[in-house]
């Protein structure tokens, strides 16, 4: 293992355990993803975040080939299946919030009540229909929810943020569960006011440039 390999392997486990520490995801439920070479490095099945070492993430072809001995996370397809049709993509995190969660298990997409849903490249973030974890069906769905976006809700189940690298996607992530947490409260409140598509469009235009969001958001997921 080169020292390039080993540091990618240090920050898939570091991401992982941010998880946890952002209050983002519990035990092994979680998973992480990035861009090695021609394949990727992904966590593996069933081991807590405390028990994760650099030796125990796994490399994985893009065919889904990985080493003899390994066991990839159940959730290695979409992973592969977003790197492979993402070009702009470094890094992909799937967790269980539990306010994304929430809106997920009712099949409810978030729409712009807050100006900084266009971090995630649109008006919305879409929910995917509901489908077996770790099957080729919701990755495929996955894939339709993240069209043009950088993040996406699972029904029944969670939600995914892809971007340039483990940073991004695991900012993506904690803004993702921030954004929902203040629907959630919203609509406890009263009834929430939706930005207009072309004021979110707007939004997406000054971002361009602007920390975190240097590039655009819309296509780059950067």
């Amino acid at each position: 293992m080169d020292q390039q390999e080993r540091q990618l392997r240090e920050g898939v486990v570091s991401a992982a355990r941010e998880l946890d520490a952002l209050g983002l995801n519990r035990g092994t439920s979680g998973n992480v993803s990035c861009r090695f070479g021609d394949g990727l490095l992904i966590t593996p099945s069933g081991v807590p975040t405390a028990e994760l070492t650099p030796e125990s993430i796994v490399p994985m072809g893009l065919d889904g080939s990985y080493p003899e001995g390994t066991k990839p996370s159940s959730e290695w397809r979409f992973h592969r299946d977003i790197l492979a049709a993402r070009p702009e993509v470094g890094a992909v995190v799937h967790a269980h919030p539990v306010h994304c969660t929430a809106f997920a298990i009712c099949g409810r997409p978030i729409p712009a009540v807050h100006y900084m849903i266009a971090a995630f490249g649109g008006p919305d973030v879409r929910c995917a229909p509901y489908a077996p974890y770790g099957t080729e069906a919701l990755s495929r769905l996955a894939l339709d929810a993240l069209e043009d976006r950088s993040c996406c809700l699972l029904a029944n189940h969670g939600m995914i943020a892809a971007g340039a690298d483990l940073r991004r996607a695991l900012w993506l992530a904690q803004e993702l569960e921030t954004l929902c947490q203040q629907y959630a409260v919203a609509l406890q409140v009263g009834t929430p006011q939706i930005l207009s598509d072309a004021e979110i469009a707007e939004t997406v235009e000054r971002f361009r440039g602007y920390g975190l969001n240097a590039g655009n958001p819309a296509k780059s997921a950067t």
